[in-house]
């Protein structure tokens, strides 16, 4: 496939990494040479300096045959126009933007082929602010990824000592919730990958991944560590787009309160908020912290766009009694430095945007994909097509299907109903089909399985 990416930042770069590595045509376009060459030394990539709204640079990058346009460029106003170029100049067929500004995204029939040609919007906003909810409602989960409209769920949990299971054995589980059908998808442990089985043993300190219909990973979540008692009380650090995003999607349910330092936002959010509590100061002062009864709170959430203010304010929160610690960390270099520590759980904006972007690049029908563990494995749902003349899956027991090296099918989603997969268990079309891939580099055969063969047609 020959891709176009606009902007050669965290996003930008990050999403070339990934694609440049599947046989991918990628051309990175960007203002800045020093970035692009860092870019072009790494990856097997071209690269085109200028500015990717201008026609004369998007038909240097290639755009007269590009397959796809990806605009994340910091500027909102550059990826509109960049894809309304590459619509009437060069038919581009997928065109997909970055658009953060909320005031662009409210209004309805601003984004389609007779206003802005935009086929897929990417808001990383609104993808952390869903992130952090889902966390939010598990006490006790590292990861909170939904399938299938979240009719199914992967959970992400360390396994502590106490733990039912922990020191047994995978199929244990089984024994323990006999009404309960679960799949451990993947387990890391001390940063590396072990592929579960039956005899797998789970160690305290594991990170756990499972898969459960959503209704029954609180159970199985309990059969892993200490059931955490539910959170009532959140404070959150900075007041921009995604605090305010997140007050505003969970104060109805939680005690809630927002420490900003500008005044002006500050009666903003007042303003906008019904039941959210608005204090002007910064979360970093230890008297304001003491004040507002910091060791109360259940989750305190740092989520400012200074990734240092975020981590020193989220240490002295836990210092001071914070039950939960959350950190939005915008460098990738600084996630794993601080995550697991005093820090609870660090989020990345940029790996979350990444998987909502993989999912419309990926070959096949996949649906959605998701990092794992900040881009070490990753999550996909794919849908199964065809029939059993024309698909590599359709009417074969798993256990028959030739997946790739490190690759699991953790479940199935046929119409409203869940299937954890079993060795047994026989795919049909029309079947989401959930997959983990701990090796990367087997996407591309990941995605040929879910391919329709000539014979279908």
């Amino acid at each position: 496939m020959k891709i176009i990416i606009l902007g050669a930042g965290q996003v930008g770069g990050t999403l070339a990494e990934h694609l440049a590595g599947e046989a991918n045509d990628i051309t990175v376009v960007d203002t800045d040479a020093e970035r692009l060459r860092n870019l072009g030394d790494r990856l097997d990539i071209r690269t085109v300096q200028g500015r990717g709204s201008y026609p004369t640079v998007l038909r240097q990058a290639g755009a007269d045959d590009a397959d796809m346009l990806v605009a994340v460029t910091n500027s909102d106003e550059t990826n509109m126009v960049a894809c309304q170029v590459a619509y009437t100049l060069f038919h581009t067929p997928t065109k997909i933007a970055r658009v953060r500004e909320s005031a662009y995204l409210t209004r309805a029939g601003l984004f389609n082929n007779d206003a802005i040609p935009v086929d897929v919007l990417i808001s990383p906003e609104q993808v952390v602010t869903n992130y952090i909810k889902r966390l939010i409602e598990y006490p006790g989960a590292l990861q909170v990824i939904d399938f299938a409209g979240g009719k199914a769920q992967l959970v992400a949990v360390k396994a502590y000592y106490g733990g039912p299971l922990v020191g047994q054995q995978l199929r244990q589980i089984r024994h323990h919730m006999p009404k309960v059908d679960t799949r451990v998808a993947a387990i890391f442990r001390r940063d590396r990958p072990i592929l579960p089985r039956g005899d797998t043993v789970i160690e305290a300190d594991d990170e756990v991944f499972f898969i459960a219909a959503r209704e029954d990973i609180r159970a199985v979540m309990s059969e892993l560590r200490r059931v955490d008692q539910s959170n009532k009380r959140v404070v959150i650090a900075g007041g921009g787009q995604i605090g305010e995003r997140l007050a505003e999607a969970i104060e109805s349910r939680y005690q809630v309160k927002i420490i900003e330092m500008n005044p002006a936002r500050c009666r903003y959010l007042s303003d906008t908020l019904d039941s959210t509590v608005v204090l002007q100061g910064s979360a970093s002062d230890r008297d304001l912290m003491l004040e507002e009864n910091i060791a109360q709170a259940d989750i305190f959430l740092a989520l400012t766009n200074d990734d240092e203010a975020n981590i020193m304010s989220s240490l002295l929160a836990k210092r001071l009694g914070a039950r939960k610690v959350m950190t939005i960390i915008n460098n990738p270099a600084y996630v794993d430095l601080v995550q697991g520590g005093e820090i609870d759980i660090a989020l990345s904006p940029q790996l979350a945007t990444i998987g909502t972007l993989l999912a419309h690049v990926r070959r096949g029908d996949i649906v959605s994909v998701h990092s794992l563990r900040r881009g070490a494995a990753e999550a996909i749902e794919a849908i199964a097509h065809g029939d059993a003349r024309s698909s590599k899956v359709i009417g074969k027991p798993i256990e028959t299907i030739d997946l790739p090296p490190g690759t699991t099918i953790g479940a199935i989603i046929r119409d409203d109903q869940v299937i954890i997969a079993h060795s047994d268990t026989v795919i049909e079309a029309g079947d989401h089909v959930i997959l983990f891939v701990v090796d990367k580099k087997y996407i591309r055969d990941v995605e040929k399985l879910f391919h329709v063969g000539l014979s279908f047609f």
